[in-house]
């Protein structure tokens, strides 16, 4: 295997590993800055306030969008195991 190839597996490594973490870190982030903007305007300084929205909003996102991500992350290793006698000979 020459670089090449090992710099392309690890970027598609990093591709798949961006795109199935991606929905549940934009939840989160969209969840807490909801969260922060009701916590300014009341004036609630309630740090675990926002752990449970955040808690609900990942477990939403993860029904929804885990089909898709356990596709992406199942054919990326079969892509990757069908390539391997290929890249080791």
């Amino acid at each position: 295997m020459n670089p090449e190839v090992a710099i392309g597996l690890i970027q598609q490594g990093l591709q798949v590993a961006l795109l199935v973490s991606a929905p549940l870190l934009l939840s989160a982030l969209v969840t807490g800055l909801v969260i922060s903007i009701f916590q300014a305007a009341t004036q609630i300084n309630e740090m675990t306030l926002s752990f449970i929205p955040k808690l609900i909003a990942i477990f939403a996102v993860l029904v929804l969008a885990g089909p898709w991500m356990l596709t992406l992350l199942v054919d990326f290793t079969r892509r990757l195991f069908t390539s391997l006698p290929g890249l080791v000979g």
